[in-house]
């Protein structure tokens, strides 16, 4: 009987090991899980900036408003293994170009800009949180009319 409980006890702990090692193996892969996923929601924001009418991304309800002022948004970006959402805020804003004619955000003169571009950075920051820190990712596109 006694040699039964010491065996029980060794095989208890030894589960206990094996099964630390597995999670400790399966965490790495919960990073490269979500790194993934946070790339891929924003290749979606680059190829929506990319993708709009240049006069709606100009417009005043523009989901890029123009800097200082920001849209944020609360998105889910997809699910763990077991169903937990991973959620982020996307921060969106557009900056003129500074050559830009004053009426389109800029400074630029004829002489800076004789064919009178339009040139708009519109940048989309994605903040997640992985682990209780927080994780910030960006994309920028350059669109000109």
């Amino acid at each position: 009987m006694l040699e039964a409980a010491y065996a029980l006890s060794f095989l208890t702990a030894l589960s206990l090991v094996l099964l630390k090692l597995s999670i400790n193996i399966t965490h790495p892969r919960q990073w490269t899980l979500q790194q993934t996923v946070t790339d891929a929601y924003l290749t979606y924001e680059k190829a929506w900036a990319q993708r709009l009418p240049f006069s709606d991304l100009l417009a005043d309800d523009s989901p890029w408003p123009a800097y200082p002022a920001k849209s944020e948004v609360t998105v889910e970006l997809g699910k763990l293994p077991g169903g937990a959402p991973i959620e982020g805020r996307v921060i969106r804003t557009r900056i003129p170009h500074e050559d830009n004619f004053p009426v389109d955000g800029g400074s630029g003169t004829t002489a800076d800009n004789p064919a009178g571009m339009k040139v708009w950075n519109f940048q989309s920051l994605l903040v997640y949180e992985i682990g209780g820190r927080d994780y910030v990712k960006s994309r920028t596109v350059v669109r000109s009319q």
